[in-house]
């Protein structure tokens, strides 16, 4: 068992730059591939970036490339979500989740942090 809480989420304007964190509990973070999800208002949530357990894999959605880079630091069991030139449409509730292992599905989930992008 996991249990992950997020930070980071705010309100800024469009252009503007946050990091997205994530620390998880217990003593196993490196047994886990980590990710973030979003779910803007009237849509499905939707997949944003994964990073593997090593940090030697990360993939990034359409939506995030060139612009969002995950990370992660085993040392403070964090895993980080850099958001450059965020958009309006960036707006959502953005999810930490965990997987053990590298492959499956997400199975544990953050109660998610709030981003708010303005005009």
């Amino acid at each position: 068992q996991v249990q992950l809480v997020e930070s980071g989420g705010g309100l800024v304007q469009a252009g503007a730059s946050l990091r997205l964190s994530c620390t998880a509990s217990g003593r196993t973070f490196n047994t886990y591939s980590m990710g973030w999800f979003r779910q803007a208002p009237g849509k499905e949530r939707e997949f944003v970036a994964a990073i593997s357990r090593s940090g030697s894999v990360r993939v990034h959605a359409d939506c995030a490339k060139g612009r969002f880079t995950i990370s992660r630091d085993g040392a403070k069991n964090t895993v980080y979500l850099q958001m450059n030139s965020l958009k309006v449409e960036d707006t959502a509730i953005y999810f930490c989740v965990a997987r053990y292992n590298d492959g499956g599905a997400f199975d544990y989930w953050g109660q998610g942090t709030q981003v708010t992008v303005s005009s």
